[in-house]
């Protein structure tokens, strides 16, 4: 079990070392048609898919674009749960790092 003074210090720890929800959303505005706000969220192959799509979208001018930008509007939902998930993970790993 962790004492106050650890749990605080992982906290801050979470707090300067998670993603930037004004960063993703500024991402996800102004380049999140290529996925680059996922990039930026530690989430790669999602990024790739949506710069394929959207890529693929210019050159057949096909559903992909299409596609691509539905995925654009679904993240702006999106992007607050991946934001709370990747300090999930930084905190759990950081507990973790303590504990020992």
């Amino acid at each position: 079990m962790l004492d106050t003074q650890q749990q605080i210090l992982i906290e801050q720890r979470v707090t300067n070392g998670a993603k930037s929800t004004g960063a993703a959303y500024l991402l996800w505005f102004f380049l999140g048609t290529f996925g680059v706000h996922r990039f930026y969220l530690g989430r790669p192959g999602t990024g790739f898919a949506i710069l394929a799509l959207m890529l693929l979208g210019f050159l057949t001018i096909g559903i992909t674009s299409l596609i691509a930008l539905v995925w654009w509007v679904v993240d702006l939902f999106l992007i607050p749960g991946m934001i709370a998930e990747d300090k999930n993970t930084l905190r759990a790993r950081l507990v973790a790092d303590m504990s020992r």
